[in-house]
């Protein structure tokens, strides 16, 4: 087993957020796969292009979107004001192409600060609608304001029938029973929402890589909501398969770890989770339909064991959604921490004992397998026979062996003898094997 102490690790996955930073990624465009195609020199990735248009569930892909250049420059000198080569926050996302003449007045209403922040750049989109601005500091904009300049408007972007990507590693284990792992990827220069969240899921997907797996695991990396809700509609003949799910974001900052309860609230992810987020003198917290993209995994059709593993919850930290959330917001020590805790979860998840009734529809006849004995007769065993009882009625393939001991009030091992013998019957199997 890797040594998790080793402080290289989170120097690693640091400097491959570094790699990452400058990249003008979207929900679509050439961004994103030039992030993938960075990762990909880390772990094995495949990249799926699903074209616009495509029918996903109440959703269509959009029309992909690329930016190629964007300013406010002086009409007069031609000296740039503001740049999207200093700051990939400084053009909204998906803004419409421009290239006009425009007095101060008329393009204020196009402009975006955070006067409360007045260093910090906001970060916008303008996903799905036809429009175009700037976001910039207030220092920035009370630096450039002047009713007597003309200023150039210049946005090189274009918005045409394309594709919309995400990527996954997948690492087949023993089963095809599944843990899923998911990552956004559309954020442009922000460190932690989510530079963190991918350099934390290609961090695992490289140890995973070196072990003997029971489990299968896909490690997806895929733009937020569209993302999401397309990779659910491409992939949801196989979804019956994942038995945890966690998404994972906002692993960088200083703050403790937190755990977003799946929409079950007490799947063995949820149990697993909580008790190692606990362990590390983090909390827990329950479901709700907002966030990040457990909302679509937890949607009621769908409703997958799968919550959010993270640090500072979304919009929790002032450095959210601004550029204050940089590479040194986020530091290798607490990169190095979210990664240790995620691998408990996944040793957790790899010893984790998930039962599955194969005699599921009322109690099967004990008596004929010789394993029900009653009150006062010979060979009756009460706690034994109470463990058979519990795992029978428990063992739905979806609740776990611990879960079933906190229930039951019976210990794992009685539980496990009582399991054993009912393998051997071929009344009962373990869902994971």
């Amino acid at each position: 087993m890797m040594n998790t102490s080793d402080n290289s690790i989170g120097a690693r996955m640091h400097e491959l957020a570094a790699r990452l930073f400058p990249m003008h990624r979207s929900i679509t465009g050439q961004g994103v796969r030039d992030t993938f195609q960075e990762l990909s020199k880390e772990i094995p990735l495949t990249v799926f292009e699903i074209p616009t248009g495509t029918p996903v569930l109440d959703w269509q892909v959009p029309l992909e979107w690329n930016i190629n250049d964007a300013f406010i420059a002086d009409a007069a000198t031609g000296e740039r004001l503001i740049d999207i080569a200093d700051n990939t926050l400084h053009v909204i996302n998906y803004s419409q192409p421009v290239d006009e003449k425009m007095s101060w007045q008329e393009l204020i209403p196009r402009l975006w600060t955070i006067p409360e922040f007045e260093d910090r750049i906001p970060y916008r989109t303008g996903y799905f609608r036809d429009t175009w601005g700037f976001c910039l500091s207030e220092r920035q904009k009370q630096s450039i304001a002047n009713d007597e300049r003309t200023y150039h408007v210049v946005i090189d972007s274009n918005t045409r029938d394309g594709s919309l990507s995400y990527a996954e590693c997948d690492i087949q284990g023993k089963s095809p029973r599944t843990v899923l792992l998911y990552t956004h990827c559309c954020h442009p220069s922000l460190a932690n929402d989510n530079l963190s969240g991918m350099v934390v899921a290609t961090e695992i997907a490289r140890v995973l890589q070196t072990r003997n797996l029971k489990h299968t695991y896909r490690i997806v990396f895929a733009p937020a909501t569209i993302g999401a809700v397309t990779w659910l509609a491409q992939n949801e003949q196989t979804l019956g398969n994942i038995d945890y799910g966690l998404v994972l974001s906002l692993l960088g900052d200083a703050g403790n770890l937190t755990y977003k309860r799946s929409r079950r609230s007490d799947s063995p992810i949820d149990r697993i989770a909580e008790n190692v987020v606990s362990s590390h003198g983090g909390t827990t917290r329950n479901f709700t339909p907002t966030g990040y993209d457990e909302r679509q995994f937890c949607s009621p059709a769908f409703n997958l064991p799968v919550g959010c593993f993270m640090r500072t919850p979304p919009g929790e930290f002032n450095e959210y959604h601004t550029s204050a959330d940089n590479l040194d917001f986020i530091q290798p020590q607490h990169l190095q921490n979210s990664y240790t805790a995620l691998l408990e979860i996944i040793n957790q998840i790899e010893t984790n004992i998930i039962p599955l009734n194969l005699r599921p529809k009322g109690e099967p006849r004990l008596g004929d397998y010789g394993l029900y004995k009653a009150y006062g007769e010979s060979g009756h065993a009460e706690e034994f026979q109470s463990a058979v009882m519990w795992i029978l009625n428990q063992a739905d393939g979806k609740t776990d062996l611990p879960s079933i001991a906190i229930r039951s009030g019976l210990s794992i091992e009685t539980l496990k003898h009582g399991m054993s013998v009912l393998c051997e019957h071929g009344l009962l199997t373990e869902s994971t094997s």
